[in-house]
């Protein structure tokens, strides 16, 4: 059979499917019967056991392949044969009656909330850990075998209904052939990781969870949206051929990695990186661009049970400017809400969250925690150049406000005498339409912006990028788009400011073509996208591109403008 989706992290892969569900159970006060404590205790040993063998196993494969994730499980075990936790459940089942469920959620949520407190950070850090242990040992219990992308036995195609920010985070990609999930369009979280770890993807498959079966072999195909099963021997060496020549052209575009960026009537193009963390190989692409365009601090604060702190968050911030030397590094402040969920924060339930307390309101809404977030910037801005970026802006009073506060956390950090630059530029993501209708004004009172087309494609078009049903609608290249950013970049050239943009629209050349054509001279982009980008710049005049550009903002269909495009731009692609 052969299933249809959204391309969009483009590659072939073979391979075995992982179903991957996350273990959640309902949990809820149960009692055993006072002649089946005994039973009860024994049961309890053995799920122990269990637990102990399955943190051995994933320990002996780390050891080896990474030691440090390999201490974080002995580290399990240790906690799992704690003295002190291992007598209260037992008290709790001999004197409560409690199941052994019942009794392990009660304790380990003691020793969190106590740990929780404490005022030395590192013991407060093993609150993850316990919710970790605790997990393993309920999920034991309810008889569910262990999902977990972090430490997979064997490289798989995972299939899911959707991948969150904090299950890319943590995946282990050299055992990720492919990604498959059942919602998520170009521009979801899921797809920009994909793109990121150039792990093919194809997303928005409806019922993948239902007519794909765990450990099948399959091929996905995401230059065309398509996973297919039961595949025959012709099929599996048509596309190992396929993968080959896909391969093969990749590796003749690398060549462009390292090249500077200017055009071929000599106008110098800034390709900088989108980056999600501080990590080895995030900060690797500081050999090979201009800076970069967009932190997404978010990253920082998923798949943690406890907010980062000031100190933490320095530390990283320092880490990226360091790497980039004297280029800018834009960091944009926590963009949390839409399809972004902390554990380490309670938001409200919104039927709209797209529309609702996010980015830059949040922030707003919980100011400890962003003037925690600029103090750690600020401190960092010594070593580096720093960019800050609020999110989400919708009208000048949040521009304001958002300065207010920022000129609040400057001052406190004199009073402190706690060294910082006085030369970080302060600028707006343009994702909602309001504030591009006004950028002639906004240009006036921020040093720069970065247009974020994923989600300003979404609030011009009155589309859910994420929601596959109207996936045809979300729009790119619709004549509108180019014609509002036009709007943008004309406006900040006038007041001598710059005008990028991160979004996805970025990292394609089709669109970067017309981006470039319209004025735009900052692309930033997921490190994967850079080498098409340079071949794209060193290919083409801006005279080229600005006709281009002239042309497809008086088109009337976003077909029309890609179809116009390929064909162009054919001999640059």
């Amino acid at each position: 059979m052969t299933y249809s989706g959204n391309p969009v992290s483009p590659g072939i892969a073979t391979g075995p499917v992982f179903l991957y569900t996350p273990f959640k159970p309902q949990l809820s006060e149960t009692h055993i019967p006072a002649d089946a404590v005994e039973e009860n205790i024994r049961q309890y040993d053995e799920l122990r056991e269990k637990a102990k063998l399955e943190l051995d196993a994933i320990r002996a494969k780390l050891e080896t392949e990474d030691p440090e994730k390999a201490k974080i499980f002995a580290a399990h075990n240790d906690i799992l044969f704690d003295d002190a936790m291992d007598e209260e459940i037992r008290d709790g089942i001999t004197y409560d009656n409690f199941t052994p469920e019942w009794a392990i959620q009660t304790t380990y949520e003691k020793f969190i909330k106590i740990l929780s407190k404490a005022k030395d950070e590192i013991i407060r850090e093993r609150v993850a850990d316990l919710r970790d242990v605790r997990s393993r040992l309920i999920r034991i219990w309810h008889n569910v075998p262990e999902k977990n992308l972090s430490t997979l036995d064997k490289p798989v195609v995972v299939v899911a209904y959707d991948l969150f920010p904090s299950d890319t985070a943590t995946l282990d990609r050299s055992k990720v052939l492919a990604i498959v999930t059942e919602i998520g369009g170009p521009t979801s979280h899921s797809a920009i990781i994909a793109r990121s770890y150039e792990i093919p993807a194809v997303l928005g498959l409806r019922d993948a969870m239902t007519v794909l079966k765990d450990d099948e072999t399959v091929i996905v195909d995401a230059l065309t949206g398509k996973v297919m099963t039961e595949p025959d021997e012709i099929s599996l060496t048509d596309y190992a051929q396929k993968r080959e020549d896909y391969l093969v052209k990749g590796a003749d575009l690398k060549k462009y990695t390292d090249v500077t960026a200017i055009t071929k009537d000599g106008v110098r193009i800034n390709v900088e990186q989108n980056i999600g963390s501080a990590s080895a190989t995030e900060l690797e692409g500081a050999t090979c661009t201009d800076g970069v365009g967009l932190f997404r601090t978010e990253f920082l604060y998923m798949g943690h049970d406890q907010l980062p702190t000031e100190d933490e968050q320095f530390e990283i911030y320092k880490r990226v400017l360091k790497a980039f030397g004297s280029r800018p590094m834009i960091l944009r402040t926590m963009d949390i809400g839409g399809d972004k969920k902390l554990d380490c924060m309670d938001l409200l339930k919104e039927d709209n969250p797209f529309l609702g307390l996010r980015a830059l309101r949040l922030s707003f809404a919980h100011l400890p925690i962003f003037k925690t977030q600029l103090r750690a910037a600020f401190r960092a801005s010594v070593v580096g150049n720093l960019w800050i970026m609020f999110p989400m802006v919708g009208s000048m009073d949040d521009v304001r406000r958002a300065k207010a506060i920022v000129n609040e956390v400057k001052s406190e950090l004199r009073a402190e005498k706690i060294p910082f630059s006085e030369n970080v530029k302060i600028g707006i993501m343009v994702e909602i339409p309001s504030i591009a209708l006004i950028s002639d004004i906004v240009a006036k009172e921020v040093d720069f912006c970065s247009i974020g087309t994923n989600d300003l494609t979404q609030y011009s078009t009155a589309v859910d990028r994420l929601n596959p049903n109207v996936a045809s609608y979300y729009q790119t290249f619709h004549p509108a788009m180019f014609r509002l950013i036009g709007q943008v970049v004309r406006a900040f050239s006038a007041e001598g400011k710059s005008a990028g943009v991160c979004g996805e629209m970025g990292g394609n050349p089709l669109s970067a073509a017309v981006l470039m054509g319209l004025g735009m001279r900052t692309l930033s982009m997921g490190i994967a996208s850079v080498p098409s980008i340079k071949k794209l710049v060193t290919g083409t005049t801006i005279l080229q591109l600005e006709k281009l550009a002239n042309a497809v903002v008086n088109m009337s269909t976003a077909s029309e403008v890609e179809d116009y495009l390929r064909r162009e731009l054919a001999s640059v692609l």
